[in-house]
C-alpha cells in the first residue's frame, strides 16, 4: 500500500506513520518541516494554509491512501482532497465527536444529529464546526463511498502534544498529596493513539467508509484505574486523596480542562465524552489495549525525551496549579 500522510510529525500523524511502516507500507509525509517526521518516510514540504502551498503533492503518487489529521480551516481540506482526489484511492479522515451537536445522550452513535453551519470552505470558525466542515470537505471530493471518517474521542498514549495524561503523569511523579477527582469508579472512554492509527490503516485497506466513533467501549478503564496505573509506572510517593465531584466543582476547578481527562458524572460533559457507543468500530476490528500499557509507555516515552511532553500552541495548557489543588485538598478535608 502507498499511503500519503497529510501531516505526520507529530502525535496522531506520527502514530499513524510508524504503524503503517510497521506494515510494510510505502509512506509518503507532506508537512511543514517544523518537526522530524518519522525514520523511513519520505518527506514532501509545504504549507497547505498559504499560496501555492501544495505544489509538491502536485506530481506525486499515485496513493492508495491519504490520511488527513487537519483540525483548523475546513478549505485546506478541501484543496487538498480536490488536488488528489484522481491520485489517490480512498481519504479517511481524522475527525472528532465533537461534530455531534451538543450536548448527547448516553448511547449516543454515528446516526447522532451533527453540528450546524458547517461548510467544505468555510476558514477556522471553531472546534466542531472545523472539522466537521473536514468531513463534508473529504467527503465532496471523494464521495462517501471513497471516505474514511475517524471520529475520535480522548486520544491519549506516546507523542501526545495536548497536555492530558502528561500533566497527570508529571504530577503524581512529583509526589505528595494528588487531588484525585471522584467517584474512583468513574467510567471513561478514550483511544490509544496506536490503537487508533492501526484501526484507520485497517479500515482503510478493507476499504469501509462514512463516520465511526473511534473510541473504546464504555467503561473501558475507570479514573482510579488510570491514576493508579500514573503511580505504578513513576514510583513516587504520591498518596491519591479520592475528593467527592461537589467539592472539587466548589474549588473553581473546571472540569476535562482543570483535571484533564475527568468530568462529573451524572452530566452532560460526562454522558457525551464517555458514554458513546462504538459498537460500530469494534465489530469493524478496533481492539483497545489496556490502560496500564497507554500510560507506561506514555511515561517511557517521556523520560525519553527529558520529562516534558511538547505542547501544541493552538491548544490551552491544561491541569491547576499548586495552591489551587491545595485549597481543594483542604477542603476536602472539611467534608
Amino acid at each position: 500500500m502507498r499511503l500519503l500522510l497529510l501531516g505526520g510529525t507529530e502525535f496522531v500523524g506520527r502514530a499513524v506513520a510508524e504503524a503503517a511502516l510497521e506494515r510494510g507500507w510505502d509512506v509518503t509525509v507532506f508537512h511543514r518541516g517544523r518537526h522530524a517526521p518519522v525514520a523511513g518516510v519520505r518527506s514532501l514540504h509545504g504549507d497547505r494554509t498559504a499560496p501555492g502551498g501544495l505544489t509538491a503533492l502536485a506530481e506525486g503518487g499515485p496513493w492508495d491512501l491519504v490520511v488527513d489529521t487537519w483540525s483548523a480551516a475546513p478549505r485546506a481540506v478541501r484543496d487538498a482532497a480536490r488536488l488528489l482526489r484522481g491520485r489517490a484511492g480512498r481519504y479517511a479522515y481524522v475527525s472528532s465527536r465533537s461534530v455531534y451537536a451538543w450536548p448527547q445522550p448516553a448511547g449516543y452513535t454515528e446516526d447522532a444529529p451533527v453540528v450546524e453551519g458547517a461548510a467544505a470552505d468555510a476558514e477556522q470558525t471553531d472546534y466542531a464546526r472545523d472539522k466537521r466542515g473536514g468531513e463534508l470537505a473529504a467527503v465532496d471530493a471523494f464521495g462517501m463511498d471513497r471516505s474514511l471518517l475517524v471520529r475520535a474521542g480522548l486520544i491519549l498514549g506516546p507523542y501526545e502534544n495536548i497536555g492530558r495524561l502528561p500533566w497527570w503523569l508529571g504530577r503524581v511523579a512529583r509526589g505528595g498529596p494528588v487531588l484525585a477527582p471522584g467517584p474512583r469508579d468513574l467510567p471513561l472512554q478514550y483511544v490509544d493513539v496506536r490503537d487508533l492509527a492501526q484501526w484507520t490503516l485497517g479500515a482503510a485497506e478493507a476499504e469501509l467508509n462514512g463516520p465511526y466513533n473511534l473510541v473504546s467501549p464504555r467503561g473501558h478503564t475507570t479514573m482510579a484505574e488510570l491514576l493508579d496505573a500514573c503511580v505504578a509506572v513513576t514510583g513516587s510517593n504520591a498518596e491519591l486523596r479520592w475528593t467527592d465531584p461537589d467539592t472539587v466543582l466548589a474549588a473553581g476547578i473546571a472540569p476535562w480542562t482543570g483535571l484533564p481527562v475527568w468530568v462529573p458524572p451524572g452530566s452532560d460533559l460526562h454522558d457525551t465524552l464517555h458514554r458513546g457507543d462504538t459498537s460500530r468500530a469494534a465489530e469493524a476490528g478496533l481492539r483497545c489495549r489496556p490502560v496500564t500499557e497507554t500510560v507506561n509507555d506514555t511515561w517511557h516515552w517521556l523520560r525519553e525525551i527529558g520529562g516534558v511532553a511538547p505542547q501544541r500552541p493552538d491548544r490551552p495548557v491544561l491541569g491547576i496549579d499548586e495552591e489551587t489543588e491545595a485549597k481543594a485538598l483542604a477542603a476536602g478535608e472539611r467534608d
